[in-house]
């Protein structure tokens, strides 16, 4: 496997992002090792937020909201999937499978050393996230999905997605920071734009982003259409705290809000909140808002000992 990693010049005085990184590295899956890069903030025994970010983003998605939840008394993680952010990044498109990212993700868990967590999750983060918690249940306290789900290829994918996935394909330079602004309500500031560029020096770096869009399930035969079908049947006992925090503007994903609300059992108690005057980047357009609502779930709901 050839392996890419963005020089640290590119994360220089990033805005708004002061944290400290840091790495650890998982199997490869060949032989070989990946260094995956995260955030780690917070009082070392708060109750963790694990942050999962998507296409095309990173852990700077959550810039607006780690300090909301350490001023709560949380210790906030975020982890840059492989190929995106400050983590290394596989040359080679066929390096990247939706199993790959789901034991990258999980070797990086465990490696940390995380357990009870809460998981808070978009777009890519909750098709992985939420594939984990079905698989590892014992490890999650609680979930918030925010505009994402657990497709298993046996619906419709919708027209937007099918647009989405079109372009991401025949664009001829993938511009990740544009796509978030795009994604946004909000306009972001040339700054933040740039970024969101920083993990892609050119193109050769962006395998990852390139691939995930034709990752998604969107055939019941697809690669990870049994794996998928297994966690969401999982989810479907999983009785701990769920709640759902979409927005009230992302034309991709809304229509699976009601689904996780009736599937998942831990989401019939709950007060799901709608945040409003955001896209589907959330974070980018009400960060500190989705924040709070994290912090008061986790409040509301005391872990059992």
């Amino acid at each position: 496997m050839d392996v890419l990693r963005t020089p640290d010049e590119r994360f220089a005085a990033l805005p708004d992002f002061p944290f400290e990184p840091r790495y650890v590295e998982v199997d490869s899956g060949d032989g070989g090792r990946l260094r995956m890069h995260y955030v780690d903030e917070g009082p070392s025994n708060g109750e963790v937020v694990l942050l999962l970010h998507g296409e095309p983003s990173w852990s700077y998605l959550y810039r607006r909201m780690i300090p909301v939840l350490v001023d709560a008394g949380l210790r906030a993680v975020a982890i840059d999937l492989v190929g995106f952010g400050r983590s290394d990044k596989p040359a080679s498109r066929d390096d990247y499978s939706y199993q790959a990212h789901v034991d990258w993700m999980w070797a990086a868990i465990e490696q940390i050393g995380l357990a009870d967590l809460t998981l808070v999750c978009q777009d890519w983060g909750g098709l992985i996230g939420l594939r984990l918690v079905g698989e590892h249940p014992d490890r999650f306290a609680r979930v918030v999905a925010a505009n994402t789900m657990l497709p298993t290829g046996d619906h419709h994918p919708g027209d937007a997605f099918l647009a989405w996935q079109k372009f991401s394909q025949e664009v001829p330079m993938f511009p990740a920071g544009q796509i978030v602004n795009g994604g946004s309500v909000s306009e972001l500031s040339t700054e933040t734009i740039a970024a969101y560029d920083a993990p892609f020096p050119d193109d050769s770096y962006q395998a990852g982003a390139r691939q995930f869009p034709m990752l998604v399930p969107t055939s019941p035969d697809d690669p990870a259409a049994s794996a998928n079908r297994a966690a969401w049947a999982a989810l479907g006992r999983f009785e701990k705290p769920f709640l759902s925090a979409f927005s009230d503007s992302d034309p991709i994903t809304g229509a699976a809000e009601p689904v996780l609300r009736e599937h998942v059992p831990g989401a019939r108690r709950q007060s799901h909140v709608t945040i409003a005057a955001a896209g589907h980047f959330l974070q980018e357009d009400k960060g500190p808002e989705l924040a709070e609502a994290v912090v008061a779930f986790v409040r509301a709901n005391p872990r059992s000992e």
